[in-house]
């Protein structure tokens, strides 16, 4: 797992993946059949272990705003971990080469789209609650959020500390909108 987070599918070669798993290729190709079908056992895996707080996130708090805190909180968290490589391992798989598996983009990306789907289901739930400006671009601070969470992982990868990431979430949550008082 550790090799796939550090450099992603295309920067683990499949000899890097069996001297770190203590196997030969042909094992490897018997026991998960490729080097894509061993990629998608450890995204699971990854996702089991180290993002709970995304689900947690939404299904815990009672708006957007605390539930983006949250994530955000957990993110800083997870990406500076000691004991793990910095950053997503969903993330640093994305920021690989553009010449990546078309399968595995499609899965990171179907990932990654179901959390925007909920963020943005709960930001527009806020917008209907009065919690947010009625003319707030949703959408649009839905993909500033992403931005946000998705760069803290470039940003733990170039060496960022747990505590500047969350100085940075905080300067970002004071800029939250509030709905109009009326």
């Amino acid at each position: 797992m550790l090799l796939f987070w550090e450099r992603g599918f295309e920067g683990a070669g499949t000899r890097e993946l069996c001297t770190a798993m203590g196997i030969s290729p042909p094992s490897l190709y018997y026991v998960f059949g490729s080097k894509l079908q061993l990629f998608e056992e450890v995204v699971s895996t990854y996702s089991e272990r180290y993002t709970g707080f995304v689900a947690a996130a939404f299904e815990e708090q009672p708006d957007a705003r605390r539930a983006t805190a949250h994530l955000l909180a957990g993110a800083a968290r997870q990406y500076t971990q000691p004991g793990c490589p910095a950053g997503c391992l969903i993330m640093n798989s994305a920021a690989g080469p553009a010449t990546s598996t078309p399968e595995v983009e499609t899965a990171l990306q179907s990932i990654r789209q179901a959390i925007s789907r909920r963020l943005l289901a709960a930001l527009v739930a806020d917008q209907d609650a009065g919690l947010l400006p009625a003319d707030l671009d949703v959408h649009g601070f839905g993909m500033h959020v992403l931005a946000i969470w998705n760069g803290m992982s470039m940003q733990a990868r170039d060496g960022a500390r747990r505590e500047e990431l969350e100085a940075g979430i905080a300067a970002f949550m004071a800029t939250w909108p509030a709905a109009e008082a009326g």
